[in-house]
Parts: C-alpha cells; sequence; structure tokens
C-alpha cells in the first residue's frame, strides 16, 4: 500500500508539474497587435519575411516598403521603395528599426520581396530589383544576392541568371539532401513559379521549367505537420500547395485568406506573405491593402495605397491548411 501510495503521489507531482508548465506557457505567451504592424515612414509595409538576429536577439522582419503617402502618377509609388526593418522580441509586437544599407548602385532603384536565410554565420539576401522608377509595369526585373553579417549592411554577390529578364519574389529552402533550392515568379510565363537549384546559395542552375503554372507571386516554402507546402499569391487570397518531392505540387480546394475578416486593417484578402514554423505551430505574416473594400474599386488614393502587415495562426485538418484570420493570435516566438 505504502509502494501504491508512493507512486501514486508521483504521478500526481507529474501531473502538477505539466499543467503548470502549460499554464505557464499560455500566460506567456501574447495577443499579437492587430494590425501587426504599419510603416511609420511611408506607410507601405509589403512582403514581409522574418528572421532571428543572434545579435539583437530580437525577430527582424523585413519588407517591401512602398511609397504609400507620396505623390505620383501611375505605379510609381510602389517603385523606388527600399528594404524597412521592424524588430520584435515575441512576434506579437513590433516596431520600426531601420531601412537595409544595401550596396546596389543604379539611381532611383526599385527593391521589392526581400528573401533573407542563414547559412554558416552569414545571413544571405535575394532580392527583387526594378532599375528605376515607372508608372507602369512594362520593364525588366531581377533577382540578386546579397550577403551580411550584421542584417543591415548589405554586400553585392551577383545578379542571378534565371528563365527570363522578369523575375521575381525569391523563396529559398533548404532541400532534405542539403542542397539549395530557389522558388520563384517568371513573369514571362505566365506568372508561374519556376525553380532553380545551388549546392553553395552562390552558384545557381535554372531548371528551365515551371511546377506551378497558376498564376501567382510570392512563392513561400515550408515543412509542417511532416508535409511540404507552397504557398503563393493569386489575388484572390493565398493559394496552398503540397509536395512529396519538391517537384510535383497538388494545390488544395480552398485558397486562405480569401473571405475578408473583421478586424482592424483586415477587412480584405491577404498578400504575400511568409510562415514561421515555430515548434508544433505555424503563423503565417501576410499584409493587407485596408482601403481596397470593393466600395473603393478603381480609386487611387492614399487609402487604397497603404497597407498593414497581419499575423494568423495556421491550423492543419484532414491533409489541408487553414486559417481563422478573426481568432485571437496568441504568439510567443522561441529561438
Amino acid at each position: 500500500m505504502k509502494l501504491y501510495l508512493k507512486n501514486f503521489k508521483k504521478i500526481i507531482f507529474s501531473h502538477l508539474l505539466f499543467c503548470l508548465s502549460a499554464f505557464a506557457q499560455e500566460v506567456n505567451n501574447q495577443i499579437a497587435d492587430k494590425p501587426l504592424y504599419r510603416d511609420p515612414i511611408f506607410d507601405g509595409a509589403a512582403d514581409p519575411t522574418i528572421i532571428w538576429s543572434k545579435k539583437d536577439k530580437k525577430w527582424l522582419m523585413f519588407y517591401t516598403n512602398r511609397r504609400a503617402n507620396i505623390d505620383g502618377n501611375g505605379v510609381s509609388w510602389v517603385h523606388g521603395t527600399p528594404i524597412g526593418i521592424a524588430e520584435s522580441s515575441d512576434g506579437a509586437h513590433w516596431k520600426y528599426k531601420t531601412n537595409c544599407n544595401i550596396d546596389y548602385i543604379i539611381k532611383d532603384v526599385t527593391y521589392w520581396a526581400p528573401e533573407v536565410i542563414k547559412y554558416k554565420n552569414k545571413y544571405h539576401m535575394y532580392l527583387t530589383i526594378v532599375p528605376g522608377i515607372f508608372e507602369d509595369w512594362k520593364h525588366p526585373r531581377y533577382i540578386i544576392h546579397l550577403t551580411s553579417k550584421n542584417l543591415i549592411d548589405w554586400k553585392f554577390e551577383s545578379q542571378l541568371k534565371l528563365a527570363s529578364e522578369r523575375c521575381i519574389d525569391a523563396s529559398v529552402f533548404q532541400l532534405p539532401d542539403g542542397n539549395w533550392r530557389m522558388y520563384y515568379n517568371n513573369e514571362n510565363d505566365g506568372k508561374s513559379i519556376y525553380y532553380a537549384d545551388s549546392k553553395d546559395l552562390y552558384h545557381w542552375t535554372d531548371s528551365g521549367k515551371k511546377v506551378v503554372k497558376d498564376r501567382g507571386e510570392g512563392p513561400k516554402i515550408f515543412s509542417w505537420k511532416g508535409k511540404n507546402w507552397m504557398i503563393t499569391d493569386p489575388w484572390k487570397g493565398l493559394a496552398v500547395f503540397s509536395s512529396d518531392d519538391f517537384i510535383n505540387w497538388k494545390r488544395q480546394e480552398n485558397n486562405i485568406l480569401q473571405i475578408p475578416g473583421t478586424g482592424e486593417d483586415d477587412k480584405v484578402i491577404g498578400g504575400h506573405a511568409d510562415v514561421i514554423v515555430n515548434g508544433d505551430k505555424a503563423y503565417i505574416f501576410y499584409f493587407t491593402h485596408p482601403g481596397r473594400t470593393p466600395e473603393n474599386k478603381g480609386i487611387d488614393n492614399f487609402d487604397t495605397r497603404r497597407s498593414s502587415i497581419q499575423v494568423a495562426e495556421l491550423e492543419y485538418d484532414n491533409g489541408e491548411i487553414f486559417c481563422d484570420r478573426d481568432k485571437p493570435v496568441q504568439i510567443n516566438l522561441k529561438h
């Protein structure tokens, strides 16, 4: 009987510790701001990508800073854009830090859609370049490779030779064999998704073929729940694909973030996103144009130009991804 009671007490004590640990984790989680972030300079934060900074001991969000609050004809405000950086200790609350210092000399250069990764104590950025400020979309764009030791100052390494002279939105992922794959949008082939491969992140061999024929920008690749995923932006919410071999991608029936939410700055479709897998959870960081509601269709002003970053927690059920953008997001990103 004594041995039974002793074991029973051990079981109760272990269960109590587990409950206290779970409670502490829940208490430490923060409710994410909504909107999550607005840029204080141009109010045009878009295309977020997030990485942990060991030096700052914070999460850094890199983003295209569209110049929403300036005058200008056509889409010139989407050109001449710097790459902004915001910082956060937990992923729930963000503040502006600075702009990237990019060593790339072209007058009035446009920077779009940064992809930032770390490998062997060096940071790599794959960045879309438009060589100027233009009022329309009819100009070349290409992807360059930059490196950094501090995530602020970026050294130009090379311009990548890809499938055409109009390639944008790099997403770099390390394959199971240790090699690297870059997925990107080839605008000259119906805005479909192509890929290139590299062994060292410096030298890339283009595949010359598309792996996703559907129109869509901003591919993002990640592994979660034992599956490989790709999310793209077809301007109707975000499309979700899965693959067993990183070549053949199957699209799920329903887009996510297509139905407008009810929260502040979230009553429109979600766009070009990043996904952070943190433990067993996955969070999608996306942007919205809050003023692009049906009643504002065709209107071009500050309200329809400005953009906000939002976050939602991804959920998985029966082989598919979905999310409830109206559910408060409890988040405390760990590194």
